[in-house]
């Protein structure tokens, strides 16, 4: 290994469909060239929920990657919890939205929004 070798251990991937549709909110709100921030905090039927949010600013200690053309932003407490997800986007009409595929859970709740490890 030498010093050039980067030491992160997992990604956060954001499909092709879910960064349009990210890149498009973005434009709506006049945020281009923002970040898409991934968290999580205390909460839900399963113990903790996901954060998504919109961010310019890249803190200090936040992993940094970027999917098909979106930069995102995650902080060291929350990495733990979302390393490796993947961040998908589906227009269905019943079950549309944000779909996140996390292979930390042990249990989602039914609505996707949260999960326990």
């Amino acid at each position: 290994m030498n010093d050039e070798t980067p030491l992160i251990d997992g990604s956060i991937t954001v499909t092709k469909k879910a960064s349009d549709r990210l890149k498009g909110v973005m434009s709506s709100e006049g945020k281009d060239g923002f970040a898409l921030r991934m968290g999580v905090e205390g909460g839900g039927c399963s113990g903790m929920t996901y954060k998504m949010s919109f961010d310019d600013k890249q803190g200090e200690f936040d992993k940094v990657f970027e999917s098909n053309g979106l930069k995102v932003y995650c902080d060291l407490k929350s990495w733990l919890y979302v390393k490796d997800i993947t961040v998908d986007f589906s227009d269905d009409m019943l079950n549309g939205g944000f779909k996140i595929s996390n292979p930390n859970a042990e249990r989602t709740c039914g609505c996707g929004t949260s999960f326990s490890v």
